[in-house]
Parts: C-alpha cells; structure tokens; sequence
C-alpha cells in the first residue's frame, strides 16, 4: 500500500480559499487513482473529487466550479484547490488512492485501499 499525508486544511471564511495537500510514499505513485473524501459529522463520507492515472477528473455536483483536483506524479503528491468555499463544505477531508484503470475514478469509497488521517476543514460564515 502506499503512504498518504495530507496537509493544507485550517479555519477559513466563507468565500475564502485553501489549498490541501497529499504527499504520497512507499508504492508507485502513478499507479494510483487518486481521491478526496470528506465528511460532517453525522454525514457519510462523500466522493468531493478525483483524477484517475491519466489524468481524468471527477467532481460532486456541489463544488463543481469551485474545486480543483490536481497532481504532481514527479513529487508524489495530489493537490485540493478549494476556492468560494461555503460553510457547508466544513468537514474533515481524506486523501485516497485506490489502484484502477487507466481512465477510471472510482467512485465508492470501498475500492480504495490507502487513507490518510484526514485534515480538518472548517469555513465560518
């Protein structure tokens, strides 16, 4: 399995922006469709976006146009451009990565077989 590490979350207003981060180790980093999850208390967690190993990217309907998902195969790392965010967005934000086809998100949290700790993610209004 390989290794994540996010970083990047924090206290932020509403219409505000941040960036998260995912460092990954120990396993071919391109061989990873990559994901963020988050989730409220009291929610399920909840695909937010993802990019398969080529590059295709996936997003939830609630922050499409506002979110980015972008990565760094040279520096092992998968990025969250978080910007407008609401405080409906308030959650504790996994990384994921999952191995799959070349083109796929996948979308259930099952087919995912490394997590990172999380990073919480909180947007006052």
């Amino acid at each position: 399995q390989v290794q994540l590490v996010e970083s990047g979350g924090g206290l932020v207003q509403a219409g505000g922006s941040l960036r998260l981060s995912c460092a990954a180790s120990g396993r071919t980093f391109s061989n990873y469709a990559m994901g963020w999850f988050r989730q409220a208390p009291g929610k399920e967690r909840e695909l937010v976006a993802g990019i398969s190993r080529s590059g295709e990217s996936y997003y939830t309907a609630s922050v499409k146009d506002r979110f980015t998902i972008s990565k760094d195969n040279a520096k092992t790392t998968v990025y969250l451009q978080m910007n407008s965010l609401k405080p409906e967005d308030t959650a504790v934000y996994y990384c994921a990565a999952a191995v799959d086809s070349w083109m796929v998100v996948p979308r259930n949290p099952l087919r995912y077989e490394s997590w990172g700790q999380g990073t919480q993610v909180t947007v006052s209004s």
